[in-house]
């Protein structure tokens, strides 16, 4: 139910979400990120604040322009073990923090500071 509370706020006012990933943490409450394109951030984020924080009881609402979205894709993926374990080691190497992580059969993104996009890419 929340999550709709959420996600439909956003996607009825056009706003396409791209990565979303939910923890539980011990003490029973939710944390729910997702990424949009930046130049939706602002009015997302006043979306929220205005519409959802309060109506879903929400602690608080946070959020980083200054991310980007980083992917390796490709079919061989499922049958090649450790890709992904490659990607996180040269990040990790490089000084790299990962905020997020998704990932299907075929991709994995990872969610990291901007300033750091050329490095992650090469």
């Amino acid at each position: 139910r929340r999550v709709h509370g959420i996600l439909g706020a956003v996607a009825e006012a056009n706003i396409e979400v791209d990565v979303i990933i939910q923890n539980v943490s011990k003490d029973g409450k939710t944390d729910f990120s997702f990424t949009v394109h930046r130049n939706d951030y602002a009015r997302a984020v006043e979306l929220l604040r205005t519409s959802v924080l309060g109506p879903l009881g929400a602690e608080e609402i946070t959020g980083d322009a200054k991310i980007c979205k980083v992917s390796i894709v490709g079919i061989g993926m499922r049958s090649h073990v450790g890709i992904a374990s490659k990607m996180f080691r040269v990040l990790s190497e490089e000084g790299i923090n990962i905020q997020m992580i998704s990932t299907s059969e075929i991709k994995t993104s990872v969610v990291i500071d901007e300033k750091y996009m050329e490095l992650a890419v090469r």
